[in-house]
């Protein structure tokens, strides 16, 4: 069972650093690129990530983002254009801390690139070049990255529905979310980040899981027990496939709820995935015949229809001791 991303997502999970890869069909206006990474302990230099016009060295950089740890600490933002640095741009508030994992995502917008860190709005860095200019992304530096989520890339030729641009909201993470509904929305829709509950109750209805991804990044928290995710048909509330890592046990149960009665639970996984203190990137994949799992990119499990017909799935139910802070179907 190989994990084969839907159009418009491009994940790459655990890149050697430094890493220089392409951004399939350029950079538009609604894409986002979703970074999980940590800062080791011994940190006392710097990392970036770049925008680049190019994969080739000394090509030019339309956005360059760069925590700086050096007694000074701080972020400086830069371009680089013909052989020349531009205007420094720079905020003292560091957002990031020595031996802690963080989360770090780029909004494309027509007029800047937004930069939110940890769920919390960081920073706008106005356009310097032009977005059809940008091909690649490339990250350099003491950092460790655990995966780079490119959302809203065309990954094949003739992909071209134009994205609108995905609103956010303020927040700290980790946080404690309210249990919530999403409804389901075609792939190639704005990703949700942060999700609560005012902002869920907006997104349109009718449209069902069948043959698409649901896309959940999250965290859990060190002190985690359980959680789950449930994927619901919101016209009688059954439960097709009910996803129940239970931390503190080191298993993850599957199971569906069917006219009022659980039915029979399946436990055989070799490992846990779900660890304390760490990112989570879950995508299933609805066919006909069974849901395709898969956490970071590697196959989970395989779980068989129950409710039929499986097209009445529309919702997302999340609830427990989780943050969920990226959600994209």
């Amino acid at each position: 069972m190989a994990f084969v991303p839907p159009p418009g997502y491009q994940p790459i999970y655990n890149p050697s650093i430094p890493y220089s890869g392409p951004i399939f069909g350029g950079v538009r206006p609604g894409m986002s690129i979703y970074v999980q990474g940590y800062i080791p302990q011994d940190t006392n230099r710097w990392f970036n990530i770049n925008f680049a016009c190019g994969q080739e060295e000394g090509s030019d950089i339309a956005f360059h983002f760069n925590p700086r740890f050096d007694g000074w600490d701080k972020v400086v933002f830069n371009s680089f254009q013909n052989n020349e640095w531009g205007d420094e741009e720079h905020k003292r508030d560091m957002p990031f801390s020595l031996d802690q994992n963080f989360e770090l995502v780029f909004i494309v917008t027509p007029d800047y690139y937004q930069v939110n860190v940890n769920g919390q709005s960081y920073y706008q860095f106005n356009h310097r070049i032009p977005l059809e200019r940008v091909e690649a992304l490339q990250v350099a530096g003491n950092v460790m990255i655990q995966s780079i989520n490119i959302s809203g890339s065309r990954m094949a030729p003739g992909y071209e529905e134009a994205l609108p641009v995905p609103s956010f909201p303020s927040g700290n993470l980790p946080w404690t979310p309210p249990s919530f509904n999403v409804l389901l929305q075609t792939m190639g829709g704005p990703a949700i980040y942060s999700p609560q509950r005012e902002e869920l109750l907006c997104i349109e209805k009718g449209v069902t899981l069948a043959s698409r991804f649901l896309l959940v990044n999250g965290y859990v928290y060190t002190h985690t027990h359980t959680f789950h995710i449930n994927l619901k048909a919101s016209c009688n509330n059954d439960i097709a496939l009910h996803i129940n890592p239970r931390v503190s046990e080191g298993i993850v149960v599957r199971n569906s709820f069917l006219n009022g009665t659980w039915g029979e639970e399946e436990r055989d996984l070799e490992t846990n995935p779900f660890q304390p203190g760490q990112y989570f990137d879950l995508s299933v994949r609805c066919g006909n015949y069974r849901f395709k799992v898969f956490i970071n990119g590697q196959p989970l499990f395989v779980y068989n229809h129950r409710l039929r017909p499986f097209e009445q799935v529309d919702t997302v139910e999340i609830e427990g001791d989780v943050a969920v802070s990226y959600v994209h179907v």
